[in-house]
């Protein structure tokens, strides 16, 4: 059997010191990956450029929050009861097995994620599946929910509970009633987060795509319901590879090729917000380097969809025949707020001043409370807050009705409307509270990385040797050039390490290095990326040049010593290509 991409990707992350698991010299532990010197730097050279782009371009601010936080955070947004994904356990060998992935790896089903457990159940045993470990047949065993959040206490003792988070955005959203101040109460604005998210899966894999420890780079946008429209002639042209909902859903769906602007005109997709973001990102994978031949906008089904989401579009790039999720865009409405204002004692809302005051029509209640108190007695308090909700929302059945019907605890109680002094008074008002909806786009660094090394991932042959070459964009590449001394002796060592470090103390990442022979070491920079090698010989010290080496096409042109760190700025910005020398 032939090696994949991935796996010869994989070997060469770890031989080179992009990725490779934690603690492997006790064993290693499934789903956690510690970046190396080269993916380190190529990390946070792909978050530096997301910053530049969606925070530093869109004017919005970065925070960072705690990585822990106390249970009553994720019981408002709900992680604690819907944060799940279906496990199914073995019984033979006690395996924890993902069962829609068990389902999605041995079908020709692509998204069983989106299924209820029930009917996960009848596939396993409609299509005689079996246990990945020992290959016991799992027909007829439970699929069950498993809550993905890692647990632990807050202080000595179990009485403070926490969780690692699984996502960035809640350190934004119960943090709003601050950064709304800092706003100013000015909508629109954005908070953005570049951080750890931690997911206890239970079958981690595919190296750093599926892990239990990563990074998110994400942005919470937040907007007025009605009036914020974004400034689509920014992106109105951008052309977008669309996978809707309702073609997946055919037999033979296919792909939607249309510029953002058609997409919002024919309402594939809903929210203009989410349009906007489609159109800004594709540009910034292309920047980053994901091919855009393989890559694609996919919605998601009604039910993957999650649960706080009104619209959802993930961003997928191809590795290795499967498309694997790198990013999503959704419309979270004012869902996050609204549950962290009813879980909290804080306001989450935003007061919008009106440019003149208006007069506006209010019904209102001032029920007799000298009669309340004695006739409901205990229920008398929230027999009137429903009462108040009734008149804010539904006004009109006051005017119909002669008597209300309320029940609580079982018990009804049958309110008099003429009790209720009921009445329409006119109110000049010089604003209103509302919730921002929040449009949140969502990057997961870490798969993006992978992404990134496996789009730029080449094998070709020089001078009659092969060699691999990860051909990085000179924006995201781990080092933008290496220095060699041709030989290490006659004085072109201490020259070529006096120009590496001249380099890098005009902030350019520079390697240096001085083993082995030219062509070996040429191969290593081409494995890691590096675009550019310098290599100092004979001439240098004669004529005061060097040689400078382009990684993609391997030519060789001659630089003039004090030129060299304009070209490599040039170069490295993209003013020039190597072909302009």
């Amino acid at each position: 059997m032939t090696e994949s991409t991935s796996e010869k990707l994989v070997e060469v992350a770890k031989r080179r010191g992009f990725f490779s698991q934690t603690a492997e010299s006790y064993g290693g532990v499934a789903g956690f990956y510690t970046f190396g010197p080269e993916g380190a730097e190529l990390k946070r050279n792909i978050e530096n450029l997301w910053r530049d782009r969606f925070n530093t371009k869109e004017g919005h601010r970065e925070i960072e929050a705690p990585t822990i936080m106390p249970e009553p955070v994720f019981e408002a947004s709900g992680h604690l009861e819907t944060f799940d994904d279906m496990i199914i356990e073995c019984p033979e060998c006690q395996s924890s097995i993902r069962a829609d992935h068990l389902v999605e790896d041995n079908t020709n089903i692509e998204e069983a994620e989106s299924f209820p457990t029930d009917k996960v159940e009848q596939i396993i045993e409609d299509e005689d599946l079996v246990c990945s470990s020992c290959g016991f047949e799992l027909s007829g065993i439970d699929v069950n929910d498993f809550n993905l959040m890692f647990e632990t206490n807050i202080g000595p003792g179990d009485s403070n509970p926490g969780y690692l988070r699984p996502e960035t955005a809640q350190g934004i959203f119960a943090e709003f009633p601050r950064f709304k101040e800092y706003a100013r109460n000015q909508l629109p604005f954005g908070i953005t987060q570049i951080g750890k998210a931690y997911r206890n899966e239970i079958s981690p894999r595919k190296s750093i795509i599926r892990v239990r420890e990563f990074t998110q780079a994400e942005l919470e946008h937040f907007i007025h319901p009605h009036d914020d429209e974004p400034n689509l002639e920014k992106v109105e042209d951008v052309e977008l590879v669309l996978y809707p909902a309702t073609e997946q859903q055919k037999d033979e769906g296919e792909y939607k090729k249309m510029t953002v602007n058609e997409a919002v005109e024919k309402n594939v997709i809903e929210s203009d917000w989410v349009a906007y973001y489609l159109g800004v990102a594709k540009r910034w994978y292309s920047r980053v380097g994901i091919d855009m031949t393989r890559f694609r906008y996919r919605q998601h089904l009604e039910g993957e969809r999650a649960h706080y989401a009104s619209d959802c579009w993930d961003a997928e790039a191809e590795i290795d025949g499967d498309w694997i999720e790198i990013s999503g865009f959704s419309d979270r409405g004012c869902y996050d707020l609204k549950k962290h204002q009813e879980h909290s004692e804080e306001s989450y809302e935003i007061f919008e001043q009106f440019d003149e005051p208006v007069t506006e029509e209010k019904a209102k209640i001032d029920p007799d409370m000298s009669w309340m108190g004695p006739t409901y007695g205990d229920h008398a308090s929230e027999i009137l807050e429903e009462l108040e909700r009734m008149v804010e929302e539904e006004p009109q059945i006051f005017e119909r009705k002669s008597e209300l019907r309320i029940e609580f605890d079982e018990k009804t109680f049958n309110i008099p409307v003429d009790k209720l002094n009921f009445e329409i008074v006119e109110e000049e008002k010089n604003g209103e509270r509302l919730l921002p909806h929040v449009i949140e786009p969502s990057f997961g660094v870490d798969r993006i990385l992978y992404a990134v090394m496996d789009h730029s991932f080449e094998e070709d042959e020089v001078d009659g040797e092969e060699r691999t070459v990860l051909s990085f964009e000179t924006e995201v590449a781990p080092s933008l050039v290496a220095v060699f001394p041709l030989m290490d002796k006659d004085g072109m060592g201490e020259k070529a390490r006096e120009v590496a470090e001249n380099l890098r103390s005009k902030g350019f990442e520079t390697r240096y290095d001085d083993s082995g022979a030219i062509g070996r070491r040429y191969r290593r920079q081409d494995e890691i990326g590096t675009p550019y090698c310098v290599t100092v010989d004979h001439e240098t010290l004669e004529d005061g040049t060097v040689t400078v080496r382009d990684r993609d096409s391997t030519d060789q042109k001659r630089v003039d010593l004090e030129e060299l760190e304009k070209v490599l700025e040039r170069l490295g910005e993209g003013e020039i290509s190597f072909s302009d020398l």
